[in-house]
């Protein structure tokens, strides 16, 4: 049943599509390209590469869930008038799937491009409980982040040619930016003692920054938060905490508290203290103008607030 009202609803998306009106329509040259993304993340690689010639728009705003996020009716008219629909794919927009797939499918020459959809598999996370499908939190490992980056430049050329310098320049820039964030990340981590890189958090979010960066990744849901953690799951890793003697353990914007609290209270049942060691980024982004409202802002916070906090645990 679930699975029969997501297609209708994706059904319908499309359908009020093809109904809702439309911008009067001027010349690409005479305008900024309109662009619609899903995530923060995406919106921010693609505000900055797409510079003055582009007006780029969120859906998804700080601490909203994508693996839950449904389409507003707001949603219909940005997707209607948008020039190019940037989304990242590997199912990590799973209620809105299906409405890109349709889009693109559909005659009203609509661009919905998944971003990290040229990603070569071979680097893609294959997790078990995923059924065969793609772990889709790559923007966690800045190197493969760099790849979406590139696929967002390909794209406006090929929608806006005439600006093809703008875009190649303005990409250029940001991958030198993003080549030195990943530096930061890999130094910063070095800091921490093998032995002792492991990081828990409220979902398994991760595991790409897990094998980029060296840590052992373990989350108390899975990849997609529309699971639910059983208290058999929070005993278990409560277990795993304890045995380890891990320092800190982290929360998630976009994820209730409640359930790390509930797992830190489990811990101590077993005798061992974990501190709640700070709130990290992991689906979206800050807010707006601040640090942490842009992908090389989030980062930063989340590599300085895992090695601070298990740096305080030696």
């Amino acid at each position: 049943m679930r699975h029969f009202l997501v297609l209708f609803s994706a059904l319908l998306l499309v359908a009020l599509l093809a109904g809702c009106s439309v911008e009067p329509d001027v010349a690409l040259a005479e305008r900024s390209v309109r662009v619609v993304a899903t995530t923060g993340m995406i919106a921010d690689a693609a505000a900055r590469v797409g510079g003055e010639r582009a007006t780029v728009t969120a859906l998804m705003g700080p601490g909203i869930d994508p693996h839950l996020y449904q389409a507003s009716e707001g949603d219909v008219s940005r997707l209607r008038n948008a020039d190019i629909t940037f989304y990242n794919g590997l199912h990590l927009e799973a209620q809105m799937a299906r409405v890109f797939e349709h889009m693109n499918e559909s005659d009203l020459d609509l661009v919905a491009v998944a971003v990290a959809g040229d990603i070569d598999p071979a680097l893609l996370l294959t997790p078990p409980e995923f059924s065969g499908a793609y772990d889709p939190h790559v923007w966690f490992d800045v190197s493969l982040w760099m790849q979406v980056v590139e696929k967002i430049r390909d794209t406006y050329i090929q929608v806006d040619p005439g600006s093809a310098a703008i875009y190649e320049a303005n990409a250029a820039a940001y991958l030198d930016e993003l080549a030195a964030l990943h530096a930061y990340v890999l130094e910063q981590a070095a800091r921490v003692p093998a032995e002792q890189r492991v990081l828990v958090t409220a979902h398994d979010a991760f595991n790409y920054f897990g094998r980029a960066y060296g840590f052992e990744v373990r989350g108390l849901q899975g990849i997609s938060t529309a699971s639910e953690a059983s208290t058999a799951d929070v005993q278990q890793l409560a277990t795993f905490i304890a045995g380890r003697r891990i320092p800190a353990i982290f929360v998630e914007t976009s994820v209730p508290q409640r359930n790390v609290e509930a797992v830190r209270a489990a811990v101590q049942a077993q005798g061992f203290d974990t501190v709640i060691g700070g709130q990290l980024y992991s689906d979206a982004m800050g807010d707006p103008g601040t640090p942490e409202g842009t992908y090389v802002g989030m980062v930063r916070h989340n590599i300085d607030t895992i090695v601070s906090a298990l740096l305080q645990g030696q």
